[in-house]
């Protein structure tokens, strides 16, 4: 697909039940290229009926359409064949997204060669959920679990990389046996209204894969349904918090992958141009819209001259412009909501003392462009340092001794995730376990994969996703007493 054409895409209806249908209400939103500005495609605008008739949809897939009880082998072919559509359309479905959200194309196309493997690793794991024979101390009884899929889960993605934020979700929850109602963020529906074709082309059942568009009120609706048997979602941790109080009222089951402040740690016994590409990569990649972004440089202060010159005479040389062209390093932020919040928070930590070592507000094209900023001269407790900013933001706090880099890692509500620059393996280990981060990178920044598991501590969130401990994360355990003699018992005792 050309990029011309991807101007073509007809995405005003939603996924329902295998079927496309406009909102209830008829309305439609646009949908915003970050780069030109412009609107470049509609949708359709859902609201709580929307809701409703989607939920009821994989409720009945589950319940009565037999996706509940299908066998794992099942469920893998069409995951696989899955993969495979996935992977036929990888380039087209690159453009669309990158035109949707502004990161760089070169970039989507990396992420959607590598997005079938979560549907293969899954497809692979349906069939290895067993339950156990467990030993009982009753001669008379034997006691087993079986692993059952939780029911209909509600996937709601962000917008900074949502068809493989949402992809993390929908495998692990289909490969456990539950149906599947996803949410795209309204700021970038495309990638959504994409996938849910290629379902349908895989031959899944009517209502095991839905998909509705909509703002805040679609989204609050879906997760407070009683119906809803899971909610996961990624995104802010405002928002997280919300859906977290509204799923207590149904005692809904969530998965939240929430914001970061993650530490990448630099010692002077680093290899410096490998920290300072580290640096440069966990910052200022996607244009810092990532909730694992580096964001906190902790950098010893005998190497800080030399791995910080290095970090900002790179920084300077980030080409920004049109994410498509494959000369830009840089793409813009993806709304103009987000712009506001990040040029805001620059501008207040330059009024609290911070000093601009690179970058800032207005050394940037004219748009939605941020220029890669370094701030230096911060504290600890500045709003910047403590704050998710999910823009290309750099703040940088010297250190003298490892455990004043432990002191200021953990200093935090924070824990996603944390890099550690150097070359001494005993350090490498103290720290990989000192630091109190989800995931820790030795010597690399921004490594996932579907076999990893992926999540955080405090703020960041509550369970996993990738690995074999996503899959846990919707099925339901269920113990089994048998009892072997058939004497009947006196009910007043047990066992």
């Amino acid at each position: 697909m050309t990029i011309e054409t991807v101007d073509k895409i007809d995405a005003a209806r939603m996924y329902i039940r295998g079927q496309w249908v406009p909102a209830i209400s008829g309305r439609v939103a646009p949908s915003v290229d970050p780069f030109s500005g412009k609107p470049w495609m509609h949708v359709a605008d859902g609201c709580e009926d929307d809701a409703d008739q989607a939920i009821s949809a994989a409720r009945h897939a589950f319940d009565q359409g037999g996706w509940g009880t299908s066998t794992a082998r099942y469920r893998a072919q069409l995951l696989r064949r899955l993969g495979g559509l996935i992977a036929r359309d990888a380039d087209r479905l690159a453009e669309i997204e990158s035109r949707d959200n502004g990161k760089l194309l070169k970039e989507m196309r990396g992420q959607w060669a590598y997005l079938p493997e979560w549907f293969y690793y899954y497809a692979g794991l349906a069939d290895k959920v067993e339950g156990a024979t467990l030993p009982s101390d009753r001669e008379n009884f034997i006691a087993m679990t079986r692993k059952e899929p939780a029911g209909v889960v509600v996937g709601i993605a962000p917008w900074n990389s949502p068809a493989l934020l949402l992809c993390w979700k929908v495998a692990p929850a289909l490969a456990a046996g539950c149906t599947f109602v996803a949410k795209p963020s309204e700021h970038t529906p495309a990638s959504a209204i994409e996938l849910a074709k290629l379902f349908d082309e895989a031959g899944f059942p009517p209502g095991v894969f839905n998909v509705v568009t909509g703002g805040p009120e679609l989204g609050k609706s879906l997760c407070d349904d009683p119906r809803v048997d899971r909610i996961a979602f990624t995104g802010s941790t405002e928002v997280g918090k919300a859906i977290a109080k509204a799923a207590a009222d149904n005692l809904t089951g969530v998965l939240l992958e929430l914001g970061g402040k993650s530490p990448n740690i630099v010692f002077e016994d680093c290899d410096p141009e490998a920290a300072a590409n580290g640096i440069i990569a966990g910052i200022f990649a996607a244009t810092g819209q990532t909730c694992m972004a580096g964001s906190r440089l902790l950098i010893q202060r005998s190497v800080m001259d030399e791995v910080l010159g290095r970090v900002i005479a790179r920084a300077k040389t980030i080409r920004m412009g049109d994410p498509r062209d494959p000369d830009t390093d840089m793409g813009p932020v993806a709304n103009a909501q987000q712009f506001a919040k990040v040029t805001g928070m620059i501008q207040e930590a330059l009024a609290e003392g911070a000093v601009l070592a690179c970058g800032g507000p207005e050394d940037a094209p004219d748009g939605l462009f941020v220029a890669p900023t370094i701030l230096t001269n911060v504290t600890p407790d500045m709003t910047i340092v403590q704050e998710e900013v999910f823009g290309p933001v750099l703040t940088v706090l010297p250190f003298d001794t490892e455990e004043e880099a432990i002191q200021l890692a953990n200093n935090t509500d924070f824990g996603l995730a944390a890099g550690i620059w150097t070359l001494n393996i005993h350090r490498a280990h103290r720290m990989a376990n000192a630091v109190r981060a989800g995931t820790v990178w030795i010597n690399a920044y921004r490594i996932v994969s579907y076999n990893a598991p992926f999540g955080g501590f405090g703020l960041s969130g509550q369970g996993r996703e990738n690995g074999k401990e996503a899959i846990e994360e919707y099925l339901e355990t269920k113990t089994i007493w048998i009892e072997l003699t058939g004497a009947t018992r006196d009910p007043f005792t047990i066992g």
